[in-house]
């Protein structure tokens, strides 16, 4: 057995900087903060507003490494703590050590009042013991659906149900499949950032590794992993050799070999949140190439507004999210095969711009990852009873709380 540096069970004072007017809400990712700019890092970032945000992360494994927090800033007004752990450690020693440095950080007793926010199942293993006044699960995918997936985290997930207040989910299919198993499941579909992406619409010189791309193109930004269907990428490229493929993002649990090879095909690799509109300007169209399988069974994918707010015309498979309701509002054009591909991009080239346009803006300015916080910020307040003056900073409309979007 590993032997463990012992904490005290509390911690008198949080050795990372604070408003002392501010609640600490304490955030338990599967996700890195730094990797892909997504759900966590659009309500976090706005959460640190009414909160001290801390971001606690999944270990690091160093060789010969003593078991410490590396805790760092980061400029949206949220703090990381990222656990790290000598290699060869046995997974009941992963758990405890974890148990320990984040008791050592923030202490066992809710000694102010505090909220954790779930985003992995899998970090209860190493919390269930330690205070919180309000317990959230942000269900933003079906992570037991998920390559690798384990029955730890299905038994884990069952738990969580059991202690969280409240239960947010991704999309709208994702809420029809949790809203029975919880008395308080809210769905919060992905939302958007109009005036960073609408920039694309007036952005005009290309990226240096895309300038030299022909057109027509047809691109797609986000993480290339298990849920890209990129037999169909090259499918469709091969059908139209003078299409150009522009694919934006990092590639994961996935052999990069595995990605289809061709002249029209350019991998370009991840680029920053602040990038994304200027490669968007120079696309013709989007492409939304997801596989219908299970791990994207219940997503609901932040690029489709992101798209259409950049003013950019888009191609998807059949996800569920996807056409309801973009698709049944003619906002996005579903296909079913490469064939399809092929007709419905040909159709976008021919028909007009403009009144396409008029209605996604219409469709857009009902909601914005503003309105999605303060919605989310609302429920919390409600549960909590506090009527203080915050409750005037999260009054704005509900947003998509319900299937009725």
């Amino acid at each position: 057995m590993h032997e463990r540096l012992r904490t005290q069970p509390h911690a008198l004072r949080l050795p990372f900087k604070v408003d002392p007017q501010k609640p600490l809400l304490v955030c338990f990712s599967h996700l890195r903060w730094d990797f892909v700019w997504q759900r966590p890092q659009h309500l976090l970032s706005r959460a640190a507003k009414h909160y001290n945000v801390l971001i606690i992360e999944e270990p690091i494994f160093k060789p010969g490494a003593t078991a410490h927090m590396d805790i760092s800033d980061r400029p949206q007004g949220v703090t990381i703590a990222v656990p790290i752990l000598p290699e060869g450690l046995s997974h009941e020693d992963v758990i405890a050590e974890q148990h320990d440095l984040i008791e050592g950080l923030i202490g066992r007793e809710s000694r102010d009042s505090r909220v954790f926010w779930y985003y992995t199942p899998m970090a209860l293993a190493f919390t269930s013991d330690l205070e919180c006044d309000l317990c959230i699960y942000d269900n933003m995918d079906e992570l037991s659906l998920f390559r690798g997936a384990s029955q730890e985290l299905l038994d884990l997930e069952n738990s969580l149900f059991a202690r969280c207040d409240l239960v947010f989910t991704g999309g709208m299919s994702l809420y029809e499949a949790k809203r029975h198993r919880h008395r308080s499941v809210h769905g919060f579909p992905s939302s958007i950032e109009f005036n960073h992406f609408s920039k694309a619409r007036a952005i005009r010189q290309d990226p240096d590794d895309q300038a030299h791309i022909p057109h027509p193109r047809l691109g797609f930004f986000g993480v290339i992993d298990e849920r890209m269907d990129v037999d169909l990428v090259a499918d469709v490229a091969a059908l139209r050799p003078d299409w150009h493929f522009v694919m934006i993002g990092p590639v994961v649990k996935i052999d990069p070999a595995s990605l289809p090879q061709r002249p029209n095909i350019h991998w370009l690799g991840g680029k920053s949140y602040n990038e994304l509109p200027h490669y968007l300007a120079g696309w013709d169209v989007g492409f939304m190439n997801f596989a219908l399988n299970e791990a994207t069974k219940f997503i609901s994918p932040t690029k489709t507004p992101e798209f259409l707010a950049a003013g950019v015309p888009v191609v998807s498979t059949a996800i569920t999210d996807v056409v309801r309701p973009y698709g049944e509002k003619g906002l996005v054009e579903i296909a079913r095969d490469a064939k399809e591909v092929v007709a419905k991009v040909e159709a976008i080239f021919a028909r007009p711009k403009e009144a396409w346009l008029a209605r996604v803006d219409r469709h857009l300015a009902a909601g914005s990852w503003d309105k999605t916080w303060a919605s989310m910020h609302r429920l919390m307040l409600d549960v909590t009873g506090d009527t203080t003056a915050d409750r005037a900073a999260s009054s704005l409309p509900v947003y998509a709380t319900t299937p009725a979007e």
